[in-house]
């Protein structure tokens, strides 16, 4: 299959940021990109991964514009203890409790999304977390679940080869990619906590999970 080549214009489209930021990344190699000529161009393949580093490293993909208030796009029924043991069922039950929220208008096509997402690459970024997440037109405002394995999941690609314990899922609609970024960023920023994340790992029901996470 041919690599997606993308130019400065569809970058920032994709991105939610300027022009002149993209411009300026490139400039200073702070975004994978060459030149052909005197024209920049970006692989999308390889701007994903950046981005997935970024968050990875809990680090900020572009100026904040609007808040992130956890307590908005999470509820306690998408919070669930998932007793399965392979990444394909856990994301399919997690998913089908995302699907809940009135914000998801087709159950299947949200499942199939981001299963297709973590076939693309792996959206475990270490420390037992994993944060598969979806940009979907039939989503119309952007919610999360979050599940809470009982027993770690092996089979995901991880960074630092750490077994998945804990799944926090996010769907987006579609015109929603600066939103959608900064949520992914704030989430991976915040569970770099190591109390909070075991004392979510040892939360007893889906309430003091919910009240760990908004605090």
């Amino acid at each position: 299959m041919d690599e997606e080549i993308l130019t400065i214009e569809e970058v920032a489209k994709y991105l939610r940021v300027s022009e002149r930021t993209v411009y300026d990344w490139a400039q200073k190699g702070e975004i994978p990109a060459g030149k052909i000529g005197t024209v920049w161009r970006f692989k999308k393949s390889e701007i994903e991964k950046w981005v997935n580093e970024r968050l990875s490293s809990g680090s900020r993909l572009s100026s904040p514009t609007m808040a992130v208030q956890i307590k908005n796009i999470l509820s306690p029924d998408r919070i669930i203890f998932i007793n399965q043991t392979t990444k394909h069922d856990a994301l399919v039950e997690l998913s089908a409790a995302l699907s809940k929220a009135p914000q998801v208008k087709i159950a299947k096509e949200l499942e199939t999304e981001i299963l297709k997402r973590e076939e693309l690459m792996s959206t475990a970024i270490g420390r037992g977390i994993a944060i598969p997440h979806a940009r979907l037109s039939s989503v119309t405002d952007l919610v999360m679940a979050v599940g809470i394995c009982k027993s770690p999941i092996k089979d995901f690609e991880t960074l630092d080869d750490q077994p998945v314990s804990l799944l926090i899922m996010i769907a987006a609609a579609y015109n929603q990619h600066s939103y959608y970024l900064q949520t992914l960023s704030h989430l991976s920023a915040k569970l770099k906590d190591n109390n909070l994340r075991d004392s979510l790992l040892s939360a007893a029901s889906a309430e003091a999970a919910y009240k760990l996470l908004v605090s």
